[in-house]
């Protein structure tokens, strides 16, 4: 199973999002601190989930990172994070 996988897999399991992107962005990061030949070592997740509202940004963010505990520092060097509700989602640009 790819980092990717098992971070969908936990993600969902965790927050039930109702939409979930992660994007491999290792390749941006070569000869950069963390990476590894073959990527998966810097992530770009977007997690969209009722669970999130009245969560602070930083409330949203430590859900995000408490569900991939196991995989943080190794094999997961970097993790930019993006958690919004459905309400927030509707009306951003991305």
């Amino acid at each position: 199973m790819t980092v990717a996988e098992t971070m969908r897999r936990k993600l969902e399991a965790a927050l039930a999002p109702t939409r979930l992107e992660i994007e491999d962005q290792s390749h941006l990061h070569k000869g950069h601190a963390g990476h590894r030949p073959g990527g998966e070592s810097h992530f770009r997740v977007i997690v969209v989930a009722t669970g999130f509202a009245g969560k602070s940004r930083v409330e949203r963010q430590r859900a995000v990172t408490a569900a991939l505990k196991e995989e943080m520092g190794h094999p997961i060097h970097a993790l930019s994070i993006k958690a919004m509700t459905p309400e927030e989602a509707a009306t951003d640009p991305r």
